[in-house]
């Protein structure tokens, strides 16, 4: 894709339509980002396009009702709705009480403006870089089934296209067999944050290892190894089957699968990181048995449990710091810490708009990895 000039991807008469981006509530950082990479694209071709961005609101009223706004014309328009149902830093009043938005109340924005656009848009792609409902992902006895149930309802909407990253499970776009639906991995950019932010790493089988932090999360893990040449290990979580804790099995240890770690740095590399309690156990393990430097990736650092107990890991030397990337809200304090590595997947989301409105094929996108290995050439790595 990089290797397009910006008049290729800007000819606008070969786009499916004209370009539109709506930010919704919670989302305008992101797509500001991106709407900054498309307009100077599409000026470096020659074209005298401001921004693509359509303002809308989703005011409440005082009884927590809500309604979607876009405030111009967007007839006949290539529209995508960039939505974050993780940023739970918006607040609205609701009989006299603040209360914060949760993933519901972002999902029905969501709706909402879909609604107020009224069938008039030549086509609607969302972008939900998290998904919504996505860790209630498989049925088990009497449960929901969150995200299916969501996904088709956003198909029956007349939603073409879902763009989403690092899914928990990505078979969950069986659920819309018809449907656009692709899941991308940010794994390049986190890469060159890496070779950029800790200057000294090698990246090679005898100084450096990828290890899955369970079974889940072996595929993500496996890529990681298997374009870097090194050596893969893994965690697999031991539970107590016999009790059920805040609705899941309570983990009794974290067993460890592979060869030594000892004096090597190593990179865990998770979807998401939410109390972060089994990243620090997984951290302290792998520092008993001799690791040198922990590198922790999550593509969500939303950190429910607060900052504490890894300010704490960080001072004792037991991780040397975490990856993640500005796909969902981050609260303030975090990027402040001297740990966090912030990766922008902004640049990357502005490549698949702009291939997706030129009708163009993403394979190129999604699988990054003669990316990867320019990229390790240019740090010395291979």
């Amino acid at each position: 894709m990089q290797a397009k000039s910006a008049k290729e991807f800007f000819c606008f008469e070969e786009r499916v339509a004209d370009l539109g981006l709506i930010a919704l509530p919670g989302a305008e950082e992101l797509t500001a980002k991106i709407n900054e990479h498309l307009v100077r694209w599409s000026k470096e071709a020659g074209f005298n396009q401001d921004s693509f961005l359509i303002e809308n609101e989703c005011p409440r009223f005082s009884s927590g009702d809500g309604k979607g706004l876009i405030k111009s014309t967007i007839r006949g328009d290539d529209l995508y709705l960039v939505v974050d149902v993780g940023n739970y830093s918006l607040t609205y009043n609701m009989y006299g009480c603040k209360n914060h938005m949760s993933p519901d109340d972002h999902f029905q924005n969501l709706k909402r403006i879909i609604q107020a656009a009224s069938g008039k848009a030549h086509r609607l792609s969302v972008i939900m870089p998290i998904l919504y409902g996505s860790r209630q992902h498989r049925r088990s006895y009497r449960e929901s089934l969150d995200c299916a149930c969501a996904l088709q309802e956003l198909q029956t909407m007349g939603v073409a296209n879902i763009i989403t990253f690092d899914a928990h499970d990505p078979r969950m776009q069986n659920a819309v067999p018809l449907m656009g639906f692709d899941n991308f991995m940010p794994t390049y950019q986190v890469m060159k944050a890496m070779l950029r932010d800790v200057p000294d790493i090698q990246l090679d089988r005898d100084h450096f290892m990828v290890i899955s932090p369970d079974e889940g999360a072996m595929s993500r893990n496996m890529y990681y190894s298997s374009v870097l040449g090194v050596n893969l290990g893994m965690f697999y979580k031991r539970r107590d089957y016999s009790r059920v804790v805040n609705g899941r099995n309570p983990i009794v240890a974290h067993e460890y699968l592979g060869e030594s770690v000892k004096g090597k740095d190593v990179f865990v590399a998770d979807d998401i990181i939410s109390s972060g309690e089994s990243m620090l156990d997984i951290a302290e393990a792998l520092k008993a048995q001799g690791a040198n430097r922990i590198f922790a990736n999550a593509t969500y650092a939303i950190f429910t449990n607060g900052l504490e107990a890894f300010d704490k890991a960080y001072s004792e030397g037991k991780i040397a710091g975490v990856f993640g990337t500005n796909l969902t809200y981050r609260m303030p304090e975090l990027l402040e810490r001297e740990w966090f590595h912030e990766v922008d997947v902004s640049k990357y989301i502005a490549y698949v708009i702009a291939a997706l409105n030129h009708d163009m094929s993403v394979s190129a996108i999604i699988d990054p990895h003669e990316k990867i290995r320019m990229l390790l050439e240019k740090y010395g790595q291979r």
